[in-house]
């Protein structure tokens, strides 16, 4: 066999590959004996057809055919393996030349995984923000508490905002109802956000007993295609008027709660668990920084292979996600302006895959430097901590129990592993 190796590019290859007649009487015989398990010959129980005699009897195109397949197959593998390539795709074939029994020359392309040039990466320079929490935020939740506490009593007056009102609603687009615009005995909190811009507005000033329409037009981002950017007429009835009686900012509002005595140790908690948010998401965002320095000081050439599967991974993840929110792939596209959703998957989704391979193949290579790996005990100690995860689900824990499963588990932490050491080493 005789192999050249032509570098495409950064990511790909060209290998050039020439069997004789003795690779090709090799694969012949490999061929004939998958051949003979089909092959029905007099005498013989399918299956128990010896080669030999298999030979006299197979049809010689499909033995021609098999012979081609068997010996690229084995001449792809044996020279990938001694020229050290990486693939991460099946080779593209293209046979050149073939005389059965003589010669074979043929180029497979492949794509395959990079040289990654590492940056410095104990010399990073991106620190974590200092965590505050401004006394505002105390007092946003403080609010929201005491709007939680409120007790309702129903007045004879116009509605103003922050009041509470009981309505009926019915939504038209062109004089014909549509799908989700009708409600009766229906609380809005004026003031809340929770319908499209006007509505909530439009109840202001009236009083309980009336009838009146507001002529709104939905968003153009709205979620909804049908609806985007259309002029509609509600004709509602208002029905009462509630205004909210908030707690005092006491000591009793904190007992109220069932967990604290005073409204100072309230405020302590709140700061507490305000704090342990934000430093989750200072260090979330730390870590994305930290890995996206990396990336600028190395030279991490991306394979297009790698970027696509990264692309339908994000895309199904994205659409499910819009799903659970009631929004639709092409509500978002057009609520962001994209022309059609080729634009979007090349602007936005392209570019989020593209970043994502760049961190998993250069944290890939941190942790081939620092020689980081896991144990089997810690690998079980993980997959433990997902089944009593998901302990009501049986079929997720049965599925959490299989090989591939276990090696996701152990990818995943062993990732979290190389950055919790990037990290201390760039304190």
């Amino acid at each position: 066999m005789e192999t050249t190796v032509k570098n495409l590019s950064d990511t790909k290859v060209q290998v050039t590959i020439t069997l004789g007649a003795a690779e090709l009487a090799e694969a012949e015989q490999i061929a004939l004996t998958k051949l003979s398990k089909t092959t029905k010959v007099p005498g013989f129980r399918e299956g128990k057809v010896p080669a030999g005699v298999a030979a006299k009897h197979v049809n010689p195109q499909s033995l021609q055919e098999q012979t081609l397949d068997d010996a690229i197959s084995k001449a792809v593998a044996e020279s990938f393996t001694k020229e050290g390539i990486r693939a991460i795709d099946r080779p593209a074939v293209d046979v050149k030349k073939y005389v059965p029994g003589e010669q074979l020359e043929f180029v497979a392309e492949v794509e395959v995984l990079p040289k990654i040039t590492l940056g410095d990466y104990k010399k990073l320079t991106t620190k974590p923000e200092k965590v505050t929490v401004p006394a505002k935020e105390i007092t946003d939740v403080l609010e929201r508490m005491r709007q939680g506490y409120a007790e309702k009593k129903e007045v004879e007056r116009a509605a103003k905002d922050g009041d509470e009102v009981l309505i009926d609603f019915v939504g038209k687009k062109d004089d014909v109802a549509f799908d989700g615009g009708t409600a009766s005995d229906y609380t809005l909190s004026l003031g809340a956000g929770q319908f499209i811009p006007g509505f909530e507005e439009g109840i202001i000033g009236h009083a309980a007993g009336e009838t009146f329409d507001l002529d709104l037009a939905f968003p153009k981002e709205y979620h909804s295609a049908e609806l985007a950017g259309q002029k509609v007429v509600f004709t509602v009835t208002l029905k009462k008027v509630l205004e909210p009686e908030l707690p005092a900012l006491d000591d009793e509002l904190a007992k109220k709660t069932g967990q604290f005595e005073s409204l100072a140790e309230l405020k302590d908690d709140i700061k507490r668990e305000l704090t342990k948010q934000r430093e989750q998401a200072t260090q979330d965002t730390y870590k994305d920084a930290l890995i996206t320095e990396l990336i600028e000081k190395s030279n991490v050439p991306v394979p297009e292979v790698l970027i696509e599967d990264q692309m339908r991974s994000i895309e199904q993840d994205f659409q499910q996600n819009l799903m659970y929110r009631g929004m639709t792939i092409d509500g978002y596209i057009q609520s962001q302006g994209y022309k059609d959703v080729d634009e979007w998957r090349e602007k936005e989704l392209k570019t989020a895959a593209t970043r994502r391979v760049q961190a998993g193949l250069v944290l890939a290579e941190v942790t081939k430097a620092e020689n980081l790996t896991l144990t089997e005990e810690e690998i079980d100690e993980h997959v433990e901590l997902h089944k009593q995860q998901y302990a009501n689900n049986p079929e997720m824990v049965k599925q959490l129990e299989s090989a591939e499963a276990r090696q996701d588990i152990a990818n995943h932490f062993l990732t979290e592993k190389t950055i919790e050491r990037l990290i201390s080493l760039n304190k």
